[in-house]
């Protein structure tokens, strides 16, 4: 379940171990903070406490959009590493001003009635980030709050984190991301309306737009799309603005999904990006595109085994 507001926390919420951090993208480092909260205090429900909009949002909403998960689906993938409570706290001018000492006495103490708390060690919060690791432990020791602080988690590269991963995904790695996410990572959202002059060509596409997710290397993947009925179809998808259609002003991902008739207009998808198979380009004639889009779906299916 999803909590908003710390000053109204139902009881069954309150009291257990909390596990910190914005969570974008819920990695493999982010599993490790929940397993150690969990471990810590196994008879405890366990919560995870993030904020919505993302922080740097509030402080920098001329950046391009960076999401790797949005609260929906951010809030799932919790769910599936084992967490009862999410509480997306609404990050605003309140809660930029709020000092570290007040956040751990007014929302974690008094709000969320925390036991436990963990988090990765370059973990901060605060006004200007004032509360560190080190203030954390004396804050919560004093209030009789225990405290798990998890080590960065490693690979062969490095440290895994969401800004690796954004990285990975820009540059056209989505199956390397995948390895970091313990998931592929997938775009969702309502299947909009777009020309409509894929079916036209024979290849009826879904539109998702982007909106404030990353923008991965723009090109044309291999997907496997997860419906709003649970059902998953293998396809093929373009990411980017269509050039040979004129060009869009902003990116979106249509996606060709195999075998498959349906109305999805309205309806939540979520597309994973299994594989990048090219680089998006304009062609000469939508007749070239055509040619292009089967290729492309005859490597889709053969990279998904489809």
């Amino acid at each position: 379940m999803i909590h908003g507001d710390w000053r109204e926390v139902p009881d069954a919420a309150r009291g257990g171990t909390v596990a910190l951090g914005n969570f974008d993208g819920v990695h493999l480092g982010h599993a490790a903070v929940l397993r150690a909260a969990h471990a810590a205090r196994p008879e405890l429900p366990l919560a995870a406490l993030t904020f919505e909009p993302h922080p740097r949002e509030h402080f920098r909403p001329e950046d391009p959009p960076f999401r790797l998960t949005l609260l929906p689906a951010k809030a799932a993938a919790l769910r599936a590493l084992g967490v009862a409570h999410v509480h997306a706290l609404p990050f605003g001018a309140e809660l930029a001003a709020m000092g570290a000492e007040e956040f751990v006495e007014q929302v974690l103490h008094r709000g969320l009635g925390a036991r436990h708390l963990a988090c990765g060690a370059d973990f901060a919060f605060g006004h200007r980030r004032g509360g560190d690791v080190a203030f954390l432990r004396g804050a919560a020791e004093a209030r009789g709050i225990g405290l798990s602080v998890v080590p960065h988690l490693d690979d062969a590269e490095g440290p895994i984190s969401s800004t690796r991963i954004r990285r990975l995904l820009q540059d056209g790695y989505p199956e390397r991301a995948a390895l970091l996410l313990g998931r592929p990572f997938a775009i969702t959202g309502t299947v909009s309306h777009g020309d409509k002059r894929g079916r036209t060509i024979g290849f009826p596409t879904a539109n998702i737009p982007l909106g404030r997710h990353l923008e991965p290397a723009r090109g044309v993947y291999a997907v496997r799309a997860t419906l709003a009925d649970g059902r998953v179809v293998p396809g093929v998808a373009n990411l980017g603005r269509r050039p040979t259609a004129g060009g869009d002003p902003v990116s979106r991902l249509e996606a060709h999904l195999f075998d498959f008739s349906g109305d999805l207009y309205g309806q939540e998808a979520s597309v994973a990006l299994e594989r990048f198979l090219r680089e998006e380009r304009k062609f000469e004639s939508f007749e070239a595109l055509k040619v292009q889009i089967a290729v492309d779906a005859a490597a889709a299916r053969a990279a998904l085994g489809a």
